[in-house]
């Protein structure tokens, strides 16, 4: 039987800072739209909203209550597993805003639906049994192992792990993987080896990815006009790219 009323998909994604502004959302949020044939209903947990579009839901990050040091860092989400967040409740996908979406988001949702947690493999790390949260999916509440560990002991945990998604793997220790085609590191497989960098413009993303992350640097606006931001000289030897058109035809 057919259910003439699903219920929608829920995306969400966090801003907070001033490195990225609403534009990453607002267009974080089209591209989602466009790529989804269901009811969509989309989320930002932000410390400021404006500018954002009217048809995206807000809610606030928590107050910021960890030592200085978590601020900008990617553990500051760690909240997002405690046992409520906000009026959210069953699966829901989350985003980073520094990618870009070309590809059916529906597939994250149908894939092994059983999965409590279920995330992209770090593609700089594969086999080691490391997701990369740029992208996962999971249920609201199931994970809260990783909340009381950080929580206990935040400074040993960043200690100990450096960044926030080793220590949600170590710490769940098991669980699922998206495909990991779906999901594309832009500096991992798109721009070109040193020194062709120089003088070839990064690759388009495979058929088959739904996902283009942007870790660390550059981001979309910058590769689109060919800057990867460097201060070391030597690094900047290397650190080079060609101004990336292509990215404009999803980053809309």
């Amino acid at each position: 039987m057919t259910d003439n009323n699903p219920k929608p998909q829920t995306v969400i994604c966090l801003k907070w800072g001033e490195r990225y502004g609403p534009e990453y959302v607002n267009r974080l949020f089209s591209m989602v739209q466009r790529n989804t044939a269901r009811p969509l209903r989309f989320i930002c947990i932000t410390d400021d909203s404006s500018g954002l579009s009217s048809d995206i839901e807000t809610r606030p990050m928590p107050e910021f209550d960890l030592p200085e040091t978590f601020r900008f860092k990617g553990f500051r989400r760690m909240f997002l597993f405690k046992e409520t967040l906000h009026d959210l409740t069953g699966q829901v996908l989350h985003l980073d805003v520094d990618l870009l979406v070309i590809g059916s988001i529906d597939d994250f949702f149908d894939y092994k639906p059983e999965a409590e947690y279920i995330v992209s493999e770090n593609w700089t790390q594969p086999g080691a049994g490391i997701g990369n949260m740029s992208v996962f999916r999971y249920r609201i509440g199931s994970q809260t192992k990783i909340w009381d560990r950080f929580s206990a002991d935040p400074l040993g945990m960043l200690k100990k792990y450096t960044n926030s998604q080793t220590f949600c793997s170590r710490t769940l220790g098991s669980f699922e993987m998206f495909p990991i085609e779906w999901c594309t590191g832009f500096k991992t497989a798109l721009i070109p080896a040193w020194p062709l960098r120089y003088f070839f413009e990064p690759k388009r993303p495979p058929a088959e990815a739904r996902i283009v992350a942007f870790t660390g640097k550059p981001d979309m606006d910058e590769a689109i006009r060919g800057e990867w931001p460097e201060t070391k000289l030597r690094k900047k030897l290397y650190k080079q790219i060609r101004p990336t058109k292509w990215i404009e035809e999803y980053w809309n």
